[in-house]
């Protein structure tokens, strides 16, 4: 059999709700809050709709509705089951007559329905009459939440003067009830606190202003926001909220000063850039609504300024201009302040602005002199004579037109050597000639003191231009050389020539050239002016001959367009050069050079032949002698090897710290005790001797060698160089004898060695030697 159910429960009524189109046009609908059967058949499935209240308490279940099938008969062998949420805990059933209770108190805002199962079986044979059902119990809301203020408290901002009705902020409630149904959270703003400046609309809980506010009267505002649910009914619950509002400035001030009247004072000794004072205007704005700019406005911009300290929006009013107690004691200085932004929505309340004059008196000082002029430019010819008049500089004391004021040039003993002032009346003299080609401008500085007080002195410039004269002959700007070939034709162009002038033209030089007086009717070249500054030199006639004539000496008169004009004869020499028409410079010069010494070519070259051949036999015969006389020397190194000792010590250097360290001799567990040197020519005398009677193997011989060693061990005095001596013993059998002079008890002096002749051919190289020196000596 088939069936279909459907349940429904509310919190504050609980009702048996249709979940189908079909069945909800089938409900019934309640008017009066009592319960109204009406039986309906869907199905196999009767329901009845019923009513309660949310969170009633009660010590016994709720009935809440009633299920039935249409084949119970009453007489109890139908069981109906209940299953799903809350079964048993939040709902039961009676099995025999199929009404559903409520078993707890139920919150909506924790659960808002339920979904529950229904079937009926037979008692008999537990087998079900009617298939199982599903259907929901829906919780109907009461009003039990408050509303609550999540994100207050609030605080906003609104430009100040703002036309009514401007919005200024939004505030929302939340309230937990259901707001599908009934009025439980439908919320009703008020304003508490905050008329009559703002208001609120109810529902939506936007701020608006009422009326204008200025920010200089008050800045700051708190409204109270209440909202209630049940739309404001009685016994509905509410909430409340602040609201901050603060009013932002706006630029609706205008800047006024403090005083209408200042006074301040600068001295005249003051320079440029000198603060003289402070001017203070006031505006109740804030911020950049505040930010302002002074002027100076009337005769007065000459000499004064003003500007703005940002940071403490005041007026500097600053020197512009050096200002004289003698010629002005006191300034009216109007100064104007004017916003810096300018709201337009104002304009029409005036202007933005305002006026106050200053007085500003000089205070009077001591002055240094002040001259008439702070540049002085005066001119003079150049060659004037000593004491010519330059110029005239004045200065004045400005304290005192009776105090007397002294002059002098300074900077540099050069300019004073040149000129000169009279340190009474500025009168500035010359005290040499001036040459404009040396210096044409001359700047010197002149003081002027007060006598009175000295420490008082002023600088003045003075700039002497020297005038030019025409002192200066024009010349040739450089040595010209010039060459003509000895077939050169007649007219050819031989050089182009030109000239300089030391003197400054204002019209530009002009030369004008031409053949001296004295040249002209002889002469074998032409000049040409180009009428450029330049001219051209020119063969007279065809052919040169350098045997006639190797040079010419050609004058040529320059002639400049100064006032008065000068002239001058420059030379030009000209070399005539063995060529055809066209001269090479190089070629040119070497054959001048060869003609005038008198010499052809091919003579240079054999003289050139024969110094080198020269040459080469002096080097041959110098190297022939060098190498003669080391041959000479290496046969007496072989005579005298016996006798000569060699020293092959070699250091290195005061650097080297490692090849011998001479404190290491000088310690006292290395150094002997020293004896006292003994005359040593007598000792080796008197063992030379007894050498002679004895063989090398002689203890006498050993002693005298032992002992030379512990001298030169013990001797602090000798130099600590490794040295090697050879004492060679003759033995007693030589036929010449001893030939060291150790056994002679003469002196070098005394020494005669004319015997040495009789030795032999050996001795004949020592013989020679010993031999002129004895003949010297005598």
């Amino acid at each position: 059999m088939n069936y279909y159910m459907l349940l429904c429960l509310v919190l504050t009524l609980v009702q048996l709700w249709p979940c189908t189109p079909s069945m909800q046009k089938q409900s019934t609908k309640n008017t009066d809050q009592s319960f109204t059967a009406v039986r309906r058949v869907k199905r196999g499935w009767v329901w009845e709709p019923l009513f309660a209240t949310e969170e009633q308490t009660s010590t016994t279940p709720l009935y809440v509705g009633q299920l039935k099938s249409d084949l119970d008969k009453q007489d109890g062998s139908l069981q109906y089951i209940l299953t799903g949420e809350g079964a048993g805990s939040i709902f039961s059933i009676d099995e025999y007559s199929g009404k559903i209770s409520v078993m707890q108190k139920l919150d909506r805002e924790k659960k808002s329905f339920y979904t529950l199962r229904a079937q009926a079986i037979n008692r008999n044979t537990h087998l079900p009459v009617e298939p199982e059902s599903e259907f929901i119990i829906k919780v109907r809301d009461i009003n039990d939440h408050e509303p609550q203020f999540l994100d207050g408290p609030y605080v906003a901002t609104v430009p100040e003067m703002s036309p009514e009705g401007t919005s200024v902020t939004q505030v929302t409630a939340t309230d937990d009830d259901d707001p599908s149904y009934g009025n439980s959270a439908r919320l009703l703003y008020s304003l508490i606190q905050g008329q009559p400046y703002f208001s609120v609309e109810p529902k939506t809980g936007v701020i608006r202003m009422s009326s204008q506010m200025d920010r200089e009267t008050k800045d700051q505002y708190l409204v109270i926001i209440q909202a209630k649910d049940m739309v404001g009914q009685a016994g509905a619950f509410s909430a409340t909220a602040t609201v901050t509002i603060n009013l932002s400035d706006i630029n609706d001030n205008a800047p006024k000063f403090q005083q209408r009247l200042y006074y301040m004072s600068v001295s005249e000794e003051a320079p440029v850039g000198t603060t003289v004072g402070r001017v203070m205007a006031e505006d109740s704005d804030t911020g950049e609504n505040a930010a302002m700019n002074y002027f100076i406005e009337g005769d007065s911009t000459d000499f004064f300024d003003i500007i703005t300290d940002n940071e403490t929006q005041e007026g500097i009013i600053l020197l512009k201009k050096r200002v004289d107690y003698e010629s002005q004691r006191r300034y009216s200085v109007q100064a104007r302040v004017v916003n810096r932004y300018i709201d337009e929505r104002f304009l029409e309340e005036g202007p933005f602005e305002d006026t106050t004059i200053v007085k500003i008196n000089v205070k009077d000082a001591d002055e240094p002199p002040v001259f008439t002029l702070e540049n002085y430019v005066m001119e003079i010819a150049e060659g004037a004579e000593s004491g010519s008049l330059v110029g005239v500089v004045t200065a004045r004391d400005p304290d005192n037109d009776d105090s007397p004021v002294r002059y002098s040039i300074v900077h540099g003993m050069y300019l004073k050597r040149l000129f000169s002032i009279n340190e009474h009346n500025g009168t500035i003299i010359t005290t040499k000639p001036l040459d404009r080609e040396i210096a044409a401008w001359h700047n010197i500085t002149v003081t002027a003191t007060e006598t009175r007080n000295p420490e008082k002195i002023s600088e003045a410039n003075v700039y002497i231009q020297v005038l030019n004269v025409n002192d200066h002959a024009p010349e040739f700007p450089k040595y010209y050389e010039t060459f003509v070939c000895e077939n050169a034709f007649s007219g050819q162009l031989i050089q182009n020539i030109s000239a300089v002038d030391q003197d400054d033209s204002v019209e530009g030089h002009h030369f004008f050239f031409s053949l001296a007086e004295e040249a002209t009717n002889n002469s074998h070249f032409i000049v040409k002016d180009n009428q450029d500054n330049t001219a051209g030199i020119f063969t007279a006639k065809y052919g040169f001959s350098r045997q006639e004539q190797l040079s010419f000496y050609l004058p040529i008169l320059i002639l400049d367009n100064g006032t008065p004009p000068l002239t001058s004869t420059n030379t030009l020499t000209i070399t005539v050069c063995d060529c055809d028409i066209e001269v090479n410079i190089f070629f040119c010069r070497y054959g001048a050079f060869m003609y005038s010494m008198g010499l052809r070519t091919e003579a240079l070259v054999a003289v050139l032949a024969c110094v080198l051949i020269l040459l080469v036999f002096i080097l041959a015969i110098v190297a022939i002698r060098q190498q003669q006389q080391k041959s000479l020397f290496s046969e007496k190194m072989e005579e005298f090897r016996e006798n000569i000792v060699r020293y092959d010590d070699e250091g290195g250097g005061e650097e080297d710290t490692e090849a011998f360290d001479i404190s290491a001799l000088r310690t006292g567990t290395v150094m002997r005790m020293h004896k006292p040197r003994k005359t040593v020519t007598t000792e080796i005398h008197s063992l030379y001797r007894q050498s002679l009677q004895v063989g090398p193997d002689s203890a006498v011989f050993r002693q005298f060698i032992l002992e030379k060693l512990e001298e030169a061990n013990t001797d602090p005095s000798a130099p600590p160089y490794d040295s090697l001596q050879t004492y060679a013993f003759e033995g007693t059998g030589s036929l010449a004898g001893s030939l060291s002079s150790l056994g002679s008890n003469m002196s070098d002096m005394e020494q005669n060695y004319e015997y040495l002749t009789d030795w032999g051919p050996q001795f004949k190289q020592l013989a020679s030697m010993y031999a002129s020196h004895s003949s010297v000596r005598d």
